[in-house]
Parts: C-alpha cells; structure tokens; sequence
C-alpha cells in the first residue's frame, strides 16, 4: 500500500491505495467524483479523460501512485471553467450529445484543444479529437461545437496558450517524482509514517459529502449525563466499547485514527481510516465525521453521526439521541441495504450500550469482548433475516 496527496479540484487529498490502483478508480470509490466514466478501460475511448498538471491524460491507465503531488482536476472541478462554460453552450447548441457517456472527457479534450488552437480548422480538430470516441453523434455537431468556441475566442482576440500547458516531457504528473540514491528514504514518505496519523490524511474527510442514507438511533444509559458525557470524551475508552474497534496511535481530542475489523461470510474486511470529532458541552452534544477503506475487499465507508444526551425525567439516566448517515462502496455494499443496516446497527447499539455500562460502572477494557476478534456482522445479518422471517410467519399465521 502507498500513501498518495493529490490536489483535486482545488482541494488537497490524501489516501491509502494499492500500486496497481488507476487514478479512474481512487476519483470515482474514494472521492465520489463519478463524473469521470470509465469505458474501455484500455486508454482508447478517452471517456476518463481528465487533467493531470494541465494535460489531458486517460487516467483509466494512469497508476494513481504515479501521480503522487500532481494538480489533478475532474468535469466536476471545470463547473466555473469559461471556455469548459462555453463548450457546454455550444455541445447544446449543436446537439453534439446524445446518450453522455462520452461527453465528460469530450468536453475536457475539447477544452483543451480550444485553450491552444491558433485557428478553427475542421481537419486539425478531427485530428484532435480522435482519441475520443462516440457511438452516438457522428461527431458532426461535436466538431461544429468545438469550431465555433474557437472562432468566437479569436473574434474577442483570446491568444491560444502556446503548448496548452505544457512545461515537462513524460507522462503527466511524473514530474513530482524524485530520484532516490540507495538507502534514502523520500522526504514526503518520512513525514508520512506512520500512514494514517499524516496530517494530509485529514483530507479525506470532506465536510460537503452528503449520505447516502441515513437513520436515526435512541438509547437510554442508565448513568446521569454529566458521568455520560465525560465517558464520551475519552475516546480509548468509548472505542473499546464498538465490537470490533481498536485505535491506531495516541488519540487527539479532535481527530483519531483507528481501525475496526468486520466479517461477512466468507469476505473480512478491515477498514483503516480517520475520524474529525466536535464536542459542544453547553448542549451536551457532538459531532464525529469519518472514512475508511479496505484494500482487500476494495470496499470504502464514509459516515458521520450526530449525537446529543438528553437526561431522564428522574435525572439518574441519559437518553442518547443518535443520527448515523453513511454511504458505503465496493464488494461489501451489496450487503448495505438501508433496512438491514438499520437492524444491524440496532442489535451494534445493544451491544455498545452494554459494554458502555460496563465501562462506566468501573471495569476496564480487559473485561470486555476482545476488540481483536472483529465484529460478525454475517452472524447479525443472519439474525435479523431470521427475526424479519419469523415476525412474518406470525403475522400470517398468528403464532
């Protein structure tokens, strides 16, 4: 595994991924940005076409590792773009698209065909734009689109930009490489180690992500909430209450890193990721935003819950009003349906609270299940298809 920051979209982004692992594929399962399309997967169609330092690059062939520090921006990151803006207007105009799919990577090879063409002629764009292919069109609005933007750009006296861009030879983004001489260790990889305590890592958690799905959890602790509330500033000790959770390194009171270990059948997952945590203590509540990922099932998890601890009438008990939204990808998403993960999560919660009492009742994490052992969340499923199955079989027979 290799740690990589990019710059996406303005944004710096870091992540854990496998050398093997194409630019493609980190945008579109680790940072959502799913208007890159992927298409032959063979560098041909240029539907994943997007720019590496400026350069129009495939990045369905592109090692995302080998673009370690580059400047990379997506169809996403080109919304405020004026010639991106123009070509929109004139592939409308034009009707140079008819099911899409290629016109992400369309528009970014247009884009930069138009930012570096000295003259609108139709011979050199076919040229251009070969390597991006339509099964639709008949690229005829596509080249009268692209000819126009040209032409309007010249009559306003825009000079092309000589080189489009282009200030290095090789493959674009490889000038951030370095040269190692035996035994040296990169600057980048020392500040980095251990992987998941970098400073870039943060960036992952991206505070404009909305859920996929949401739902929200109550429980009662039968503690008062001032004991509740300081149990859930220590993070050590509420992680070793989650089935299957565990820390990696020294926790802050604003960020931790951590790890928790899942079973499904014949797959076991272990997402490794980073967690921002907010705690207001005048309304006693807070706020935890994470992601993770798994290398082995390629299976990625951002979430982020809500809490606030509302005391009983009696005084003595706290209500934990709970609101989990998440969004889960990769092989274990087919596992994620809403109404399972919401049984899943209730039976999680159970054992939690558990374990919290436990805690505040003054054993200590040795006295708790084994974090190492992971969580089965086969067997949970299970238990909740049999529930649902049996709660079925009641109401229709009336057992």
């Amino acid at each position: 595994m290799n740690q990589i920051s990019l710059n996406v979209n303005g944004k710096p982004v870091s992540g854990t991924v496998e050398p093997r692992t194409h630019l493609a594929d980190f945008l579109r399962e680790s940072r959502d940005l799913t208007g890159t399309h992927l298409g032959c997967e063979h560098g041909v169609c240029g539907a994943c076409t997007i720019l590496v330092d400026g350069v129009p690059v495939r990045s369905c062939i592109t090692f995302a590792v080998a673009c370690d520090g580059a400047d990379v921006v997506t169809i996403e990151g080109l919304d405020e773009d004026d010639i991106t803006r123009e070509l929109r207007e004139a592939f409308k105009r034009e009707h140079a698209l008819q099911c899409g799919y290629c016109t992400p990577g369309m528009l970014v090879s247009a884009r930069d065909l138009v930012a570096r063409s000295p003259s609108p002629d139709e011979q050199a764009i076919r040229v251009a734009m070969s390597g991006n292919l339509c099964r639709c069109t008949g690229y005829v609005g596509i080249i009268r689109a692209i000819k126009s933007v040209i032409t309007a750009r010249l009559a306003r006296e825009i000079a092309p930009i000589v080189g489009g861009g282009r200030s290095a030879v090789g493959p674009a983004g490889s000038g951030h490489a370095c040269v190692l001489t035996a035994g040296a260790v990169p600057a980048r990889a020392a500040s980095s180690a251990p992987q998941m305590v970098s400073a870039a890592s943060k960036a992952l958690i991206d505070r404009d992500w909305t859920p996929q799905n949401s739902f929200d959890q109550n429980f009662v602790v039968h503690y008062p909430r001032e004991q509740v509330w300081e149990m859930f500033g220590r993070v050590q000790d509420v992680a070793s209450c989650l089935p299957g959770a565990s820390l990696i390194g020294e926790p802050k009171a604003d960020h931790v890193n951590g790890q928790i270990r899942v079973k499904v059948g014949p797959i076991t997952a272990e997402f490794r990721g980073q967690a921002e945590i907010e705690r207001d203590e005048g309304s006693y509540s807070g706020k935890i935003i994470g992601a993770g990922s798994d290398a082995r099932s390629s299976s990625s998890t951002r979430g982020m819950i809500t809490y606030r601890l509302v005391p009983t009438s009696d005084g003595r008990s706290t209500e934990v009003a709970v609101n989990v939204g998440y969004t889960l990808t990769g092989m274990l998403a087919q596992f994620g349906r809403a109404g399972i993960v919401q049984d899943v999560a209730a039976r999680l919660t159970a054992a939690f609270v558990t374990n919290l009492e436990a805690r505040l009742g003054g054993k200590t994490a040795a006295d708790l299940p084994a974090a190492d052992a992971g969580l089965d969340a086969g067997s949970l499923v299970f238990s909740v298809i049999a529930g649902r199955l049996k709660d079925l079989f009641r109401r229709l027979f009336g057992a």
